[in-house]
């Protein structure tokens, strides 16, 4: 009987925290990792299948089409932050690796257009 109630909170915390992607890397600087060019091409190329991937872009990429398509709803406020200051750092310093990354997870550009709006390059 007293596990009833153990259990019930434990399946509302994790009901709650499936709403959201992990957070366990949102510590991660994300500003550390676009002055890094070598780092941040190397998540880069993990993301399009053309480097080996850390536990960071492992998990970047599971959640990348969803995440993409949904405008990031699952995303915590930080992860949003983050991912539009790289989605920005790649159209405007990358772009070469943004048209891949589009033709990859949006070959028919029915989302990325709206982040090229939103960050000012249409």
């Amino acid at each position: 009987m007293k596990l009833l109630p153990i259990l019930v909170i434990a399946a509302c915390v994790v009901m709650v925290k499936a709403g959201t992607y992990t957070d366990r890397y949102d510590s991660m600087n994300v500003d550390d990792v676009i002055a890094n060019k070598r780092l941040f091409i190397a998540y880069v190329k993990c993301i399009l299948n053309k480097g080996r991937c850390t536990p960071e872009g492992k998990e970047l990429k599971s959640h990348i089409t969803e995440a993409l398509q949904s405008g990031c709803d699952k995303c915590t406020a930080r992860q949003r932050r983050s991912i539009r200051k790289a989605i920005k750092h790649l159209i405007h310093k990358e772009n070469n690796y943004w048209n891949q990354l589009v033709n990859m997870y949006d070959p028919n550009k029915m989302y990325s257009k709206m982040y090229e709006r939103e960050l000012g390059t249409i």
